[in-house]
């Protein structure tokens, strides 16, 4: 398995809570808070009084619902394992990623394996579909799911998606919903999707972004940075950190209130995210979106 054989030491952000900077932060301590959370919602320990991950917090029915309000229809949600969602996207990006048969597709946190079994699909057997993701609770949960659904073309690798354990240049099409506004460094994150896909390789990724910088009680809190909004990049900010990975002609196919489509799905998710920071909910109205689009390696 190749990698890079060296990659310039990026240097350390001046805090995790993006784009605040002002108090300085551990981002492994983000990192960790993150995995445990989700290893949480894997082992079925999420409730609805808990900080909500992206989506919901908590599987079906709960997650169904969040599942529809983000773009997913009753055929996406018959074709794979119920247990396989655990509705915690903020878009239905494998969708527009015009799959054929026999492509290689790769999944960025690939949390239950939904998301990859529906690529698993598009690819027909002679293709592959590999997920990654940190977390060994959900990495458990879609083998098993991947045993249910009885595809042989279909592998999840434990793994963080700063430093992806695939191949250089071996993937044809990349995914990831609502994944890469958790992790602390996006940069890395950029190059990796570069690095593995091939030339004229594609990604469509759905993420959440910010319109504006968000209040600093909101920016600063670590529950809302679990909860995918405090870690999220500026959009002014985030296309060109793509395109300086190598990525470009970018397509903007989704975007929406994130915060408003949460509220409608998880009634008081949003109520205690905005009591427990003291912030007003119309002081956020429109600055949290969630954003799909479609990139392509140059």
């Amino acid at each position: 398995m190749s990698r890079a054989s060296h990659r310039e030491k990026q240097p350390e952000p001046s805090t995790v809570f993006r784009p605040q900077d002002k108090t300085p932060a551990d981002a492994e301590r983000v990192v960790e808070a993150v995995k445990e959370r989700y290893g949480r919602i894997a082992a079925g320990e999420g409730g609805c009084c808990e900080p909500s991950a992206c989506g919901a917090a908590s599987a079906d029915p709960t997650s169904q619902t969040v599942s529809r309000s983000i773009g997913y229809d009753e055929e996406d949600l018959s074709a794979v394992p119920e247990e396989a969602n655990l509705g915690l996207g903020c878009g239905a990006p494998v969708r527009h990623l015009e799959l054929e048969l026999g492509e290689v597709v790769l999944d960025l946190g690939s949390g239950g394996g939904f998301d990859a079994l529906l690529a698993a699909r598009g690819v027909g057997p002679h293709g592959r579909v590999i997920g990654v993701d940190m977390t060994p609770e959900m990495i458990h949960v879609a083998n098993r799911n991947v045993e249910r659904s009885g595809f042989s073309h279909v592998e999840f690798r434990q793994g963080r998606l700063e430093e992806l354990p695939v191949e250089d240049a071996s993937v044809d099409a990349v995914t990831s919903n609502c994944v890469i506004n958790l992790v602390p460094d996006k940069t890395r994150v950029f190059q990796e999707i570069a690095r593995v896909l091939r030339p004229g390789g594609r990604a469509v990724i759905a993420d959440i972004l910010l319109s504006k910088p968000l209040p600093e009680a909101l920016g600063q809190d670590l529950l809302a940075y679990v909860g995918c909004v405090a870690g999220a990049m500026l959009r002014e900010d985030y296309f060109p950190s793509l395109e300086a990975a190598g990525l470009g002609e970018f397509e903007v196919l989704e975007d929406d209130d994130f915060l408003a489509a949460t509220e409608f799905a998880l009634p008081g998710e949003v109520a205690a995210l905005v009591e427990r920071t003291g912030v007003r909910v119309e002081d956020l109205a429109g600055t949290v979106r969630s954003v799909t689009f479609r990139a392509r390696k140059s």
